[in-house]
């Protein structure tokens, strides 16, 4: 459910009382940890808050769409649950493998004792009291930008490489044989009309 808010204010502003107050907890969280010296910022991206790595510190921006800042980490306010998004643990950068982030992320948050309904980087909840919220603020710490883009263009360059491998590995589509018009006709069909002509 994508908002038409311009700020982060006027999105919070939006939201019912209750979901208001959950999702400000969870970014007094996220921007208590958030390496905004090394770059990262706050704002609306996708139609929901947004924390990434903005043009001036990375030009290339996001691979999917370039006029896009790098997302980093996200909180939005869907129809039936609310959502945070941690793309510092996509469990899918690697090929499918988890990375050590992911592994630490999961371990940490099973010793919480907390359900975890967790996608590949979205984090569902009904409140706040459905986080770990300490384990969410140390994973924020524990992936500055420097990190996190070192990361992101070793996963980008890796993708890079087997697409080329499975191109290479598709078979030449073999050219089709030209196909024949009612006056065409092949050499050997001339001489073989010529002969019987003859006899």
């Amino acid at each position: 459910m994508q908002s038409k808010a311009a700020t982060v204010a006027q999105y919070l502003a939006e939201l019912p009382a209750d979901r208001r107050a959950a999702l400000e907890a969870v970014r007094k969280v996220i921007l208590k940890n958030l390496d905004t010296k090394g770059g990262y910022e706050e704002g609306m991206q996708y139609g929901m808050i947004g924390y990434y790595v903005p043009h001036r510190v990375f030009p290339a921006g996001y691979h999917c769409d370039p006029k896009q800042p790098l997302p980093f980490a996200g909180l939005a306010s869907q129809k039936n649950y609310m959502s945070l998004y941690l793309a510092g643990v996509y469990c899918g950068c690697d090929g499918g493998a988890d990375t050590s982030d992911v592994t630490w992320f999961r371990n940490a948050w099973a010793k919480t004792g907390k359900k975890l309904d967790m996608g590949k980087a979205c984090i569902r909840f009904k409140k706040v009291d459905d986080l770990a919220l300490d384990v969410v603020g140390e994973s924020i710490r524990r992936i500055p930008v420097k990190k996190y883009l070192a990361h992101y263009e070793a996963s980008i360059l890796s993708m890079s490489k087997a697409k080329a491998a499975r191109a290479s590995q598709r078979p030449t589509a073999r050219k089709p044989a030209p196909k024949r018009t009612a006056g065409s006709r092949s050499a050997s069909a001339t001489r073989r009309t010529q002969r019987a002509s003859r006899s």
